[in-house]
């Protein structure tokens, strides 16, 4: 486990001294709670790859329960569900500190960088403002289709986005995939999507293919949200590809498809989504 967090930053951590090494070291001689309030004030890659490695009695502060559970509470990371307890304080800090989204220009705010235009039906994807506010009052733009299947998508590479293969495989980390979409009021739409988990040859492991949703025509606009967690795949997810779009339903000229925007793939602590 230990290799594996440290894997997920891609540190060129010293190799461990011999038992004999520890043995014949010899510790700053520090009271264990001045030890500790310091540890904790220093990045957590550090205390992991270098501070551990000074001593038996710095080994046994880094290692324990209560060190990680403090820095989580200092660092404002705690359970979204109060009623469970992280079985690995250590590897829920890391996860945490680390959590971010993995799509590239989730909000169209660069039009369509980073996005792969799959099909491009009708008049062709398109970004406009929103007709309606989103529920997250930053996001201000949203990608639009049209009267044909428009369909886009993005390949996150784990181990570049930080996510070695020895910690997808150890420690699992739910995959926790959302999505907002919206039809316009005086137009009926479709909104589909696709999420798959692939390992190294890009070979699907698992995958998220709910049906397709149909909006009638005059609707109240209003935004959905598409959200799915992947747990317990098992070992050998090294990618994965996400894949959303949709059309219109009257085929009218223009952009009178589904609204989508401010999606997001995320890696969270197992079972504390």
């Amino acid at each position: 486990m230990c290799t594996a967090l440290r894997s997920v930053y891609g540190s060129h951590v010293t190799k461990e001294r011999t038992t004999q090494d520890r043995k014949d070291s010899k510790c700053p001689e520090l009271p264990l709670n001045v030890v500790e309030e310091i540890l904790l004030n220093l990045p957590g890659q550090q205390v992991i790859c270098v501070c551990r490695l000074v001593c038996y009695a710095w080994k046994s502060v880094v290692d324990s329960t209560a060190f990680w559970k403090e820095r989580c509470r200092r660092e404002g990371y705690k359970p979204l569900n109060n009623h469970r307890v992280p079985k690995d304080w250590r590897t829920f800090f890391f996860l945490c500190k680390k959590r971010r989204n993995l799509l590239k220009n989730p909000n169209a705010e660069e039009e369509f960088k980073d996005w792969k235009i799959i099909e491009n039906g009708g008049d062709r994807w398109a970004v406009e403002n929103l007709f309606k506010p989103h529920p997250d009052e930053t996001v201000i733009k949203c990608f639009v289709t049209s009267y044909w299947p428009c369909i886009k998508a993005q390949l996150i590479n784990l181990e570049k986005e930080g996510y070695s293969p020895a910690f997808m495989d150890e420690v699992q980390p739910d995959i926790v995939i959302t999505d907002w979409y919206a039809p316009r009021w005086d137009c009926g739409s479709v909104y589909q999507i696709c999420v798959e988990l692939l390992n190294h040859k890009k070979k699907v492991i698992q995958v998220f293919q709910p049906e397709q949703v149909t909006f009638p025509q005059w609707n109240d606009q209003e935004w959905n949200k598409m959200t799915h967690v992947f747990k317990d795949y098992g070992p050998g997810v090294r990618f994965i590809h996400f894949k959303h779009g949709g059309k219109d339903t009257q085929f009218w000229a223009g952009h009178y498809g589904i609204r989508v925007t401010n999606s997001s793939v995320e890696l969270f602590p197992a079972n504390e989504e």
